[in-house]
């Protein structure tokens, strides 16, 4: 039972002539009663009682003729919905992201989006960046906010560059790191003395758990400094409390510029950039599944993300 099927039965009910409806549909007259006749008997039963006077609805009739009426206003309603959609008039979008990261990116674009499209719902999932992915290839998700592997290891996903953020050496305020830093200009702007990570060797870190990025990232980093048994004294889950011990001189902790710039200023830190040979930064990515269907509402966001972080970084404005 197709939509032409409802139309045509209704519209030859309304005008209790096959010439009339044929004329209406923009048919031939033959075509429209071949194809009635078709519809008779795939059901079985004739729905038109055949007159000098006219058409009228059999019983059966009646009934195909109340049903057709009902699903042809809620497909109405449905592209009426439909239409909304694709005019940003209604929709739903679902975000996941770490929680880290929503502290740091969220506040920035989701209440200029909010107020462009008031109508959209939005539901922001926050977990770890490999239970993101995993909700990601399981369609859990629309996309995901999260800062992408140097290498992807699943052809399901694919990510796409927001901006780049570089990782900072952290330690307390008096720290003996001070004198081995140099007063150089980083490579990427950064207004830090530069510290090599090999002054990292014996050092008391204090790192977040490995299945968070931010540790990830920190390993790699260690590693190619030639440190494969860092001095790990503490691990916390939060940036920020890894931060805070870190000035309070318990140990030296490695933290992404963006997320230092939060705790700032609740603590006295010694700040160091670190030399781009070790590679220390992440890229801020959007993550989708390939080949995946994207609504309207979900484009627009990833749009107005990337329109967002080509300006200056959210935590600088």
């Amino acid at each position: 039972m197709t939509q032409r099927e409802l139309i045509y039965i209704k519209t030859v009910a309304d005008e209790k002539s096959i010439s009339q409806a044929a004329k209406k549909l923009f048919i031939a007259q033959p075509s429209l009663s071949q194809y009635i006749k078709r519809i008779e008997d795939s059901l079985g039963t004739p729905l038109f009682n055949r007159a000098s006077t006219g058409l009228t609805l059999t019983y059966a009739g009646e009934k195909y003729y109340h049903m057709a009426l009902q699903i042809l206003k809620m497909y109405e309603n449905f592209e009426l919905e439909i239409s909304d959609i694709n005019n940003m008039k209604t929709g739903r979008i679902h975000i996941g992201i770490t929680s880290q990261l929503g502290t740091v990116v969220l506040p920035g674009i989701l209440p200029r989006f909010m107020e462009q499209y008031p109508s959209i719902e939005i539901t922001v999932t926050e977990e770890t960046s490999d239970r993101l992915e995993a909700l990601l290839t399981a369609g859990k998700v629309d996309f995901i906010i999260t800062h992408a592997p140097k290498e992807s290891g699943n052809p399901q996903l694919e990510y796409h560059f927001l901006s780049r953020d570089y990782f900072l050496i952290v330690a307390g305020k008096d720290s003996h790191l001070c004198a081995l830093a140099e007063q150089a200009v980083s490579d990427n702007g950064s207004i830090y003395p530069v510290l090599d990570v090999r002054h990292l060797a014996k050092e008391p870190l204090i790192m977040l758990p490995s299945s968070q990025r931010i540790r990830q990232v920190s390993d790699s980093i260690l590693k190619r400094a030639g440190i494969t048994q860092p001095v790990i004294r503490l691990t916390v889950k939060n940036f920020a409390t890894a931060q805070l011990l870190a000035a309070s001189g318990a140990g030296v902790t490695l933290i992404p510029s963006q997320y230092s710039k939060l705790t700032m200023v609740d603590a006295a830190f010694s700040c160091f950039s670190i030399p781009p040979v070790y590679k220390a930064y992440w890229d801020l990515s959007v993550g989708t599944s390939a080949g995946s269907f994207l609504s309207r509402a979900d484009h627009v966001f990833i749009e107005a993300m990337k329109e967002i972080f080509s300006e200056p970084l959210l935590t600088e404005r």
